[in-house]
């Protein structure tokens, strides 16, 4: 596969965004008095709760998308396979999707990410089940340059953004990867900062940490690398086909917080 016209950032950056403004503490639109603290917290502090069963034996994802832009149904099923082979939830993991209107942007800030959540989103974890929200959305990131897009950033606790349109304009094209491998790739990237990954909450069990880019996978193969800029490092990790895994010294350290 030639992927040589493709210059993206597979995660770009790791976008941190935690508040304590009073309003984040109950959610006064769709929520009513549900309490949503525990799902606005820094991100990768709830990966042993999302791993192991000690606490929460159910998971929950919330897929949000805006018409247009519902992940392929191969990402989706990479999706949950990757969660099932990576947590423990005995009572099961469950995806369920909702349309949200269109906005109108072109473009995203992180700020009008949230705000998308606050407004849309309706699982937070309650009792033993543990919930996650997934936005996929009809736009590119304010973070985009000339060397790069971001095609995704996870951003709280339990909640990534996912910028499909970006993933639409780079795939399923001549000479172009197909589009479920890329959301695959970029999917399972964002949750694996969700669980911690790497020295992101999930504590380090070998020396292999990314110095140039922190809380990223040192390991080209692994699915938590970096991934250059430019075509060349996206396309080592995708060019074979396959959803990249995450490599022995990633799965030791989310085995390590409870994780399988």
């Amino acid at each position: 596969m030639n992927i040589n016209l493709l210059k993206v950032v597979l995660v770009g950056s790791i976008l941190f965004s935690c508040t304590s403004e009073k309003e984040d503490n109950l959610d006064g639109g769709n929520n009513g008095n549900t309490n949503v603290v525990a799902n606005r917290q820094a991100t990768g502090s709830s990966a042993n709760d999302l791993l192991s069963a000690d606490i929460f034996k159910k998971l929950v994802v919330e897929i949000a998308y805006i018409e247009g832009f519902k992940p392929t149904e191969t990402a989706k099923n990479n999706f949950k396979e990757f969660i099932e082979k990576s947590t423990f939830k005995p009572e099961g993991v469950v995806f369920i999707e909702k349309q949200i209107p269109a906005t109108g942007k072109t473009v995203y800030n992180l700020e009008e990410v949230v705000a998308l959540e606050k407004e849309h989103r309706t699982k937070y974890n309650a009792n033993t089940t543990i919930a996650v929200w997934v936005l996929f959305i009809d736009g590119k990131s304010s973070k985009d340059t000339n060397q790069g897009s971001i095609l995704g950033a996870a951003y709280w606790n339990t909640s990534f953004v996912i910028y499909e349109e970006t993933i639409h304009n780079l795939s399923d094209g001549t000479f172009e990867p197909e589009r479920s491998l890329l959301e695959s790739s970029v999917i399972n990237h964002e949750f694996g900062h969700i669980l911690g990954l790497t020295n992101l909450g999930s504590d380090l069990q070998s020396d292999h940490e990314d110095a140039d880019h922190p809380k990223h996978c040192i390991v080209e193969d692994c699915l938590m690398y970096w991934a250059a800029e430019t075509s060349q490092g996206i396309g080592s990790m995708i060019s074979g086909g396959n959803v990249p895994n995450l490599d022995t010294q990633c799965l030791a350290d989310l085995k390590a917080n409870g994780g399988r």
